[in-house]
Order: structure tokens, then sequence, then C-alpha cells
């Protein structure tokens, strides 16, 4: 079976998560953040490569944490840079999983369906309906309503065939929100596969609690 490679984008500040340290070195039940995240893809019998891409100042840190096929490279100035590091740094053929570092819950399950759409699409993420109603607002008041139709919560992993996804960063100038914009706007057809609401992006003080309270789910706790 072809292994899939995997990068985890772990570079940045987090500054809005609180704590004195960046939010994927903060405990969360007895373990970094980062560890939780790494330990998804590196338990997973169809991800080979991993490469993690952390800030600079940090490159030994996690150095607990790694295994025989998980490696570092320092990051860069955005996370498109990081991004790019990242990918050059995989051997050059095959298909790639980018993850955001801030969401150590994601499942076995959801790598492998986000694989699995691989096969037909050059590209595939997870996602989910947007189901709230939708506001415009200025000042604090509602301004007007927004159609929620057609509209999805991006997550990650978000995967590619990895030449593909390369040839579009370079061609990219930049201020993407994630992979799938630099991704479409380089043609590619990126799949969506049904995401996951434990899948949670940890970016506030608040959603520790919650993160912790679903890995105690999984234990069983």
């Amino acid at each position: 079976m072809t292994k899939t490679a995997a990068v985890i984008v772990a570079a940045g500040r987090g500054v809005r998560a609180g704590g004195a340290v960046p939010k994927q070195w903060q405990m969360l039940e007895g373990m970094p953040v980062l560890a939780h995240t790494l330990a998804a893809f590196q338990t997973h019998a169809q991800i080979g490569q991993i490469v993690l891409v952390l800030h600079p100042d940090e490159l030994n840190r996690a150095d607990a944490f790694l295994d025989a096929r998980t490696s570092v490279v320092a990051g860069d100035a955005d996370r498109a840079g990081s991004v790019r590091n990242g990918l050059n740094a995989l051997d050059p053929d095959g298909l790639v999983l980018i993850h955001d570092v801030a969401r150590p819950m994601v499942s076995a399950a959801m790598i492998t369906d986000v694989i699995g759409a691989l096969a037909d699409h050059k590209g595939a993420a997870p996602a989910l309906p947007v189901t709230d109603a939708l506001w415009s607002g200025s000042d604090g008041r509602v301004t007007g309503s927004q159609d929620r139709t057609g509209l999805f919560r991006a997550q990650t992993p978000q995967g590619f065939d990895l030449a593909t996804i390369l040839a579009a960063h370079a061609a990219h100038p930049g201020g993407a929100a994630d992979d799938v914009e630099v991704a479409r706007a380089f043609g590619v057809d990126v799949a969506i596969v049904t995401g996951d609401e434990d899948n949670l992006k940890i970016t506030h003080p608040s959603d520790f609690a919650r993160a912790a309270r679903i890995l105690r789910g999984r234990d069983g706790h």
C-alpha cells in the first residue's frame, strides 16, 4: 500500500488562545496539544513520511514526540511559507495531507476519508455545512442577513496530489486562507469530505476545556 505523507503546520504563535506559551505547547490531558496531533498521524496505517513545521526558535522542542518517520523543518513568515517549507521537505511524489497542529482531535476515520477521496480528485478536504443563521453587522448591531445555502465550515487535513499542490503554491500570490484556496486558484478540483464536529480548531482559551472533554470521551471516561 502506497503511503500518504503529512505536513503538520505548527509554527504559529496562536495569541488568541492565551497562555504563557503558544497553543501547540500548552497541555491538554497530560500532553502538549502538538503531541496529540502528531500521534493521530503517527499511528495511522496509511501515513508514511511526516514533516512537522516549527517556529525557527523551537526546532528541538518536539524531539520527545518524534518517531523514525517524522522530521522537523523551520517555518516561514506566514502560514503559506511554512506549508511550502514542509512540502519541499517531502519525497517528490505521491499524496500529502496538510494539517493544522491546533486540531488535535482529528480522527483516524477523518484521515482515512480524505485519503480515500484523493483516489478520484487532485484535492480533498473535510467541511461541515453551515447550519446557523448568518448576519452581517456593524458597531454592535445587525445590519442584514446572509444566505447560508452552499456554505461550509472548512477543516483540515486538506489532501492533495503533492506535485499539484507544490505547483499551486509556487503560482499563488499569497494571502490565501488555506490550502484549498491556493489549490482552487490553480484550477484544482477539490472534493468535500464530510467533516466532524469533534475536529475543532483550538483558537480561544475555552476551546481547551472542550477538547479535553472530547478526549476523555474517547478514552471512555
